[in-house]
């Protein structure tokens, strides 16, 4: 657990579960409840705190492609574009993310 705040690739990991939980509750709860039952407060709350953990994940993918010399054709386009997808992020962190070895650990 305290790899997810000391590395970077942690705090990749960490922002991608935070921006996949947060675009699931927006696009299965929120715009639901704005739409059909006419409440968009939770929206109205939830859009900016994912804007905001959005722009910090894709700050923080472009930084540790950079860190880790990715190449954008092969791992660093689909790590960005997995913030477009629900349950992207997770899937990425599956596959991509937690097997990467750094010097900091």
């Amino acid at each position: 657990m305290k790899k997810l705040f000391t590395t970077t690739i942690g705090r990749l990991r960490l922002f991608a579960y935070l921006e996949g939980i947060s675009i699931i509750v927006l696009v299965f709860i929120a715009v639901p409840l704005k739409y059909y039952f006419d409440n968009p407060s939770l929206s109205k709350k939830l859009g900016p705190i994912h804007g905001a953990l959005f722009l910090l994940y894709v700050f923080n993918v472009l930084r540790v492609g950079i860190e880790q010399q990715w190449k954008f054709k092969e791992t660093s386009w689909k790590v960005l574009l997995a913030c477009m997808v629900p349950f992207g992020t997770f899937y990425i962190d599956y596959k991509i993310l937690r097997n990467i070895k750094t010097d900091e650990t």
